[in-house]
């Protein structure tokens, strides 16, 4: 092998050191005019005798520096000829320098609008991973700060000026909130060292698919607890079960996580026969009306949660908070002990107002509760299939008597029919091809709902799109024919839903909304992790809508009369569905209306 020349080993150190950036090249020009001075002057000081070295040193840096050509009295021909040189060498130097330090300064504006340099904040939410037209996440943070000061870091693989962009354009941010945005990778523990996740308040990840949800938890939790910092808690979600981080490493991690498929699929199964239900998830998530608060009150040590039910005005006990347990729905004669706290749905934490005696009311009574029947809920047909199906068939109401399926693809039909055996409904397949007008109108004319499910397995904006054309459809089938089935359509991204127009008989069903829905709350009340989870779960106390036939509460009544009434069916009313229209948390002295179409909206045990 032929060994590099001189010439050859120079230009590759010379171009390692250019390489190293303009410190290196500042320090080589230093080097270079050093050189330049000390060689001028010892030439001038040898051919011109009158000058001594240091007088040819001295005068030679000036001249370099200051790039000054020198005139034809200054000197000797010898002198004024290698201080020209020395000027011209000067000029060289300066116009060098300038263009390093012009480099450098582009350079690090270019890396400062880029997003990366560090974060040096305190107590600040970090918002891992930024999806352009998901802002849901965003708006729920700004409301539950509630106009005091807060920092939101947003961070992901995507240019700093296009993440503040988007935010700037479709979010209105108040004066008391700063958003940071920064360029990382979310699954690397180095660089997101520099978004100061140590010192920060919480750190949430953003919706997304399980996958990169676990790397980037994984990356979260190596940087937090190799901190002295314990009280970061970790708050994320996935759509399966298997991806849930165990239990006792999650308690060492302060990380919560929340399993959203079966929560989606239990609301598609309910908003399919009650439209709205979605709705009431979305009230009480977010932090636009009425949320769940854990309060200290006064004077309601020794009384029974039934009484405070009949006895708090503008909140709505919901739950008992004891030595650091919370009871949702606890029984109606459990007595709240000292330090005893409530858990509320209210405005706000200060809106309770507790009243000197409980509200006289007139329950109806036990023999009377039967004359009420409930109707049935017709037939549902479900076009499409995904992972959640059996959960949604399961979740189906029990007045559900008769179900279509179609377009099922490799979904096991042997399951299908198992669940209907067990749940006590018909189920019917049809191999109609749902792309056809003719056949869609044909399965819709005899259904009272129809269910759109998402693929969940392919691309989601391909799906949203499927489901989109697959609604307008049935919409105009719904017109042209002069039919009434309401739709329950399931999408994956939010900003899709923003391209259908809002519709009476249709209710979406968006599982990045409701997603971002749960992490803020999480965020903000991390102590109602287990009440979160209890609400979103398959077991325990969860959100229904009833018909007010069914829960005895047609007619006319206060809604202390209300609450008394659902609590004695082990339910808690947190609001009712009149007329198509929502009212959550209403006065304990306002009196309502409700007819055999209205419903009631409870928490409970089903």
């Amino acid at each position: 092998m032929k060994r590099p020349s001189r010439k050859e080993r120079f230009l590759y150190w010379f171009d390692n050191q250019m390489a190293r950036g303009s410190l290196s090249l500042i320090r080589l020009l230093v080097i270079a005019t050093v050189l330049i001075i000390v060689l001028l002057a010892a030439v001038i000081s040898v051919f011109d005798g009158e000058v001594s070295l240091f007088e040819a040193f001295w005068e030679t840096m000036v001249t370099v520096i200051n790039a000054w050509m020198p005139s034809a009295g200054d000197g000797s021909l010898v002198y004024v000829l290698f201080m020209a040189v020395a000027a011209v060498a000067g000029l060289l130097i300066t116009s060098v320098l300038i263009g390093i330090f012009s480099s450098a300064i582009e350079e690090k504006i270019t890396s400062l609008r880029k997003g990366n340099s560090a974060v040096l904040e305190e107590d600040h939410i970090v918002v891992l991973g930024f999806y352009p037209g998901e802002y849901t996440l965003l708006r729920q943070l700004i409301l539950a700060a509630a106009g005091n000061p807060c920092t939101i870091v947003v961070a992901d693989d995507i240019e700093r000026d296009e993440m503040e962009e988007s935010i700037r354009d479709n979010i209105e941010i108040p004066a008391n909130i700063r958003i940071i945005c920064r360029t990382v990778d979310i699954f690397d523990p180095a660089t997101l060292e520099k978004l100061s996740l140590e010192t920060c308040r919480t750190v949430i990840i953003a919706p997304t698919d399980d996958i990169r949800t676990m790397k980037a938890l994984l990356a979260v939790s190596t940087i937090i607890n190799s901190s002295d910092n314990d009280k970061v808690r970790i708050g994320t979600i996935v759509s399966k079960d298997e991806y849930r981080f165990p239990p006792t490493i999650a308690s060492q991690h302060n990380v919560t996580t929340l399993q959203t498929n079966d929560t989606i699929a239990k609301i598609i199964a309910h908003s399919c026969t009650q439209p709205g239900l979605s709705e009431v998830f979305r009230e009480v998530f977010n932090f636009e009306g009425s949320e769940l608060y854990t309060i200290s009150l006064d004077g309601i040590e020794g009384l029974r949660f039934e009484d405070l039910m009949l006895q708090v005005d503008q909140a709505l006990p919901v739950g008992i908070s004891s030595h650091g347990k919370i009871t949702l729905n606890p029984e109606p004669d459990t007595v709240l002990g000292p330090g005893d706290q409530l858990l509320v749905f209210a405005r706000d934490r200060s809106a309770a107002i507790l009243l000197k005696e409980p509200v006289e009311v007139a329950v109806v009574p036990a023999d009377r509760m039967m004359d009420e029947e409930e109707e049935e809920a017709g037939i549902v047909l479900i076009i499409g299939a995904n992972a959640s199906l059996d959960t949604i068939l399961t979740e189906l109401p029990e007045n559900v008597t008769d179900v279509i399926m179609a377009e099922t693809g490799d979904y096991p039909r042997d399951v299908i029919r198992e669940i209907a055996s067990d749940c006590d409904f018909t189920v019917t397949f049809s191999e109609a091809d749902m792309s056809k007008e003719m056949a869609l109108a044909d399965l819709a004319r005899q259904a009272d709902h129809v269910v759109l499910l998402c693929d969940h397995e392919g691309d989601e904006e391909e799906d949203d799109m499927r489901t989109i054309f697959r609604l307008l459809n049935l919409r105009d089938v719904r017109t042209r024919y002069s039919l009434a089935f309401n739709i329950t359509a399931e999408l994956c991204r939010e900003q899709n839903q923003n391209l259908v127009a809002a519709d009476d008989h249709t209710d979406f069903v968006v599982s990045s909304n409701m997603s971002s829905l749960f992490l803020a709350q999480l965020a903000e009340s991390p102590e109602l992790a287990g009440v979160f989870g209890e609400i979103l779960s398959n077991h325990g106390n969860e959100l229904y809508l009833k018909n007010a036939g069914t829960l005895f509460c047609t007619g006319e009544h206060t809604v202390a009369e209300l609450r008394l009434t659902a609590l004695r069916q082990k339910y808690i009313m947190l609001g009712y569905i009149k007329d198509g229209e929502s009212v959550f948390n209403p006065g304990l002295h306002d009196s309502v209306y409700l007819g055999l179409e209205d419903s009631v909206i409870v928490l409970g045990e089903n």
